[in-house]
């Protein structure tokens, strides 16, 4: 320390020396006149030494007690008030940075990709599904009671949703989606994420689950197509946290792919059957439970994906509240309950609908138990048998009137239009299993498994145990040849 201020001391005394040379170039030498006194000038002489001891005993002392002071002061941890700003300024900024190297939102790897980075990672797995089929509406004319009273006509109709392409097998590439994304479909088409669209066949459905898997054939998908798509990467639903981000990306209102953020509003949220009001009833404990989110979830978003900040598939989108009077509410199905029901879907026959020579019925007249008939009297949930064809597959498997049907090659049984629409892919003259509930002579109901082969459609032939074939205009979910 103190052989720098010197030096700086010294510095300065050589800038002043320069300053002083005039500027027209260096003063002339001074010459010392000669001392007419030699004994004067040794006393001056002897002075000088006295006061240049002094000087430098002095500069000594108090380089020794600087020193001396620091050291205590280094000693006892004290420190001069610009020490402690920078020491101040220097903790705050490690303390900034090990806290956000220590928030929880890095630290166990969440919100480590942007948003961009996530659509960029995970669109390659998302597709665009239409679905066309032909529907029976009403006869316009009839509303005005021009003699069309009750009937209708066929009319060709639209809509698109959302899938995730989910995984392969050595003939097809498998896409997971919602079943009321496919259901009553005529044709699938399925749009990639480089615009080229492919037909799709079901491969299998779970109405209960809003779940279906549907099949593009591998041979059909062009090479280039192939580089440009990729298998979704599959989270943990479970394991998701109230107030995480997610990031939701589908087909909204069919423009094509768009991408919404939000966060997780909350999880193990039930809905009630209409899927348009969250349902806090008691009851709610054996309902399915979804992931409720505030990232937009609109029409055409039904069967994409909900993913977390790791670009994981957490959900699959499925509904949205509509009301006027709520805002950012939307729902989807966590994939870690369901992902044995895809598995399982997978796995099933692929099959397309059936051509119009090809289609089968079991041979019976049928009703859907509601669930008031259910708890009225006691019938199980399912299709009941209203009566049976005389020659059918059913008759020949032993079906009877007062059996319900409970299950069709595997698949629950609901209400009639659930068997009408499986019966679209299976062709006449395939054995199929069915699950009934038949009751005994006890009148209890007891379950059993029989196979039936199926018939032709137009050949029913004619009824034994039931009042006969019902009107044209009856309610299809009411009574029908099936």
């Amino acid at each position: 320390m103190f052989e720098y201020q010197n030096e700086h001391y010294e510095n300065r005394n050589q800038m002043y020396n320069y300053n002083g040379m005039p500027e027209n170039g260096p003063a002339e030498p001074h010459k010392p006149s000669a001392s007419p006194n030699p004994g004067h000038t040794g006393k001056k002489a002897r002075i000088l030494k006295k006061a240049g001891a002094i000087t430098l005993s002095a500069i000594l002392f108090g380089g020794v007690a600087a020193g001396s002071f620091q050291a205590v002061n280094y000693l006892t941890g004290y420190q001069t008030p610009a020490a402690e700003s920078a020491a101040a300024s220097a903790g705050n900024n490690t303390a900034s940075l090990l806290q956000t190297a220590s928030l929880p939102s890095t630290a166990d790897g969440k919100g480590s990709l942007d948003v961009s980075d996530i659509a960029q990672a995970v669109m390659p797995s998302i597709v665009s599904i239409t679905n066309k089929s032909v529907q029976e509406v009403q006869n316009y004319f009839s509303l005005f009671g021009y003699g069309y009273s009750g009937e209708t006509i066929p009319q060709e109709t639209e809509s698109r949703g959302s899938g995730i392409i989910i995984g392969k097998n050595d003939t097809e590439l498998l896409i997971v989606t919602n079943y009321h994304v496919i259901a009553d479909a005529d044709t699938l088409s399925v749009a990639f994420n480089d615009n080229q669209v492919y037909e799709a066949n079901t491969k299998g459905t779970d109405p209960d689950n809003d779940l279906a898997v549907i099949a593009v054939p591998l041979e059909s998908i062009s090479a280039d197509t192939m580089s440009q798509i990729a298998v979704a990467s599959i989270g943990d639903s479970d394991s998701l946290k109230v107030g995480e981000q997610v990031v939701a990306i589908g087909n909204a209102l069919g423009y094509g792919q768009s991408v919404t953020t939000g966060i997780v509003s909350a999880t193990n949220r039930t809905l009630n059957s209409n899927m348009n009001t969250a349902n806090t009833s008691e009851d709610s404990a054996d309902q399915p439970a979804y992931i409720q989110t505030d990232a937009a979830i609109n029409p055409g978003n039904s069967g994409g994906a909900l993913v977390n900040m790791k670009g994981e598939v957490i959900g699959i989108n499925s509904a949205k509240l509509a009301s006027t009077e709520v805002e950012g509410m939307g729902y989807a199905i966590p994939v870690s309950r369901v992902s044995d029901i895809i598995e399982k879907l997978m796995n099933e026959t692929t099959r397309s609908k059936v051509t119009e020579d090809q289609k089968s019925s079991i041979g019976i007249t049928g009703i859907t138990v509601t669930e008031s008939v259910n708890s009225v009297y006691g019938i199980p949930s399912g299709v009941y048998v209203a009566g049976v064809t005389e020659g059918s597959g059913a008759e020949k498997a032993g079906l009877r009137k007062g059996d319900v049907i409970t299950k069709f090659d595997g698949k629950n049984i609901t209400q009639i239009q659930e068997l009408t629409e499986l019966l679209q892919y299976y062709p006449a003259g395939e054995t199929v299993e069915l699950t009934i509930q038949t009751i005994g002579s006890d009148n209890a109901y007891t379950e059993k498994t029989v196979s039936v082969t199926l018939g032709h459609a137009v050949n029913s032939g004619s009824q034994s145990g039931s009042s006969g074939q019902p009107e044209a205009n009856s309610q299809k979910d009411m009574s029908a040849f099936y």
